[in-house]
């Protein structure tokens, strides 16, 4: 039996490929083991950051490909049509991280009533949220359009969750004002619903093609392009969150800013650019945010469920909002992965789109 696999090679993200992977059919899984055909993927700019940060963050490892190239992990919902495991029968459906290939093998372990972890040697150094599949048959919360919101934004809206809780616990170390750059981007967007709700002024820093979505979405108290961002006022300390990732703009804040540059957290890569050696910058140091670092910090603090409650409760709240300002679209087969992958790299995907995709045809 074989898996059609979309893979890209690791160094030049413009060079993709289909190629075919065997896989064990279902006399031939080992014990627990599962054969899960993967039904359909959310597809956005975060992937694009995994791919990027592929070597830094293991990435690449948690689906194996071949030398010098790579499997983009997607979020996504998957059919187990084998399976090995007592505990899990076929025709289930489960919602977590998958290749961009037609099947998957997933060892399965830890199973509970409303979960299981795949225990693949490969998969154990990378951090565990990303080997959780939730078990979502029957769930109207992961079926049809609720269901691919769930895709496109359960996960980039975690990491907004967990950076506005960085921010709180710091309190905004001291800043009444966050920028986000690529603000069209739905990881920026989630973030600033959650700063508006606790009273902190916003601004929005984007592309002027974006500026009028930007607005449109009202989490945003101001809107700037980036060639203005030198014209806010540098009076009072503002905190910097970075989803685009742009060794310039994030020079000129900090020099435009210096020491009122309270904090500067770098996120997203989102306009895929390398880093240049921008040397020291006045201002607090910028620095990465790893949200798998700050899950387990807070699952720690806050006990069993305190995530999911607290989580759960902004995500109801924030809902209405992506029904508001998205369109989900649904591409099937290999052609239309390639396009849209091919144009979400670019920069070419309206920001009021999101794509659910699919390489079965």
């Amino acid at each position: 039996m074989t898996s059609t696999d979309f893979i890209v090679a690791r160094d030049d993200l413009e060079q993709c490929k289909l190629i075919e992977t065997t896989i064990p059919d279902a006399a031939a899984l080992p014990q627990d083991a599962l054969l899960v055909k993967v039904e359909r993927f959310a597809f956005t700019a975060n992937n694009i950051t995994y791919a990027v940060m592929g070597d830094a963050l293991k990435y690449w490892q948690i689906f194996p490909a071949p030398q010098g190239f790579g499997n983009i992990p997607v979020w996504g919902f998957g059919e187990v049509i084998a399976s090995r495991h007592p505990g899990v029968a076929v025709g289930e459906w489960l919602f977590g991280y998958f290749p961009m290939a037609t099947h998957l093998v997933i060892e399965a372990t830890d199973v509970s009533k409303g979960a299981l972890r795949d225990g693949a040697e490969h998969r154990r150094e990378v951090s565990p949220v990303y080997n959780r599949y939730s078990r979502v048959t029957g769930d109207p919360a992961f079926a049809g359009h609720q269901g691919d919101l769930q895709a496109l934004l359960r996960p980039l809206f975690m990491l907004s969750f967990m950076v506005d809780d960085f921010l709180a616990e710091n309190d905004d170390f001291g800043a009444r004002r966050v920028l986000l750059s690529s603000a069209s981007s739905k990881t920026a967007f989630g973030l600033a619903h959650l700063l508006h709700k606790r009273g902190r002024k916003v601004i929005g820093l984007t592309s002027a093609g974006n500026r009028a979505f930007v607005s449109s979405l009202g989490c945003y108290d101001e809107v700037v392009s980036y060639d203005r961002v030198t014209l806010l006022p540098s009076d009072a300390p503002v905190a910097f969150v970075d989803m685009a990732g742009s060794s310039a703009l994030r020079t000129e804040l900090h020099r435009h800013f210096r020491d009122q540059m309270a904090c500067s957290v770098r996120v997203g890569l989102t306009h895929r650019t390398t880093d240049a050696d921008e040397g020291p910058l006045p201002g607090a140091k910028p620095r990465w945010f790893f949200a798998p670092d700050h899950i387990r910090k807070r699952a720690k603090e806050w006990g069993p469920g305190g995530i999911e409650q607290s989580f759960g409760a902004a995500w109801t709240g924030f809902v209405p909002l992506l029904e508001k300002c998205l369109t989900v679209v649904e591409s099937r087969g290999p052609e239309a992965v390639r396009r849209v992958y091919l144009d979400t790299l670019k920069g070419r995907i309206p920001p009021e789109q999101g794509h659910m995709l699919s390489l079965l045809g």
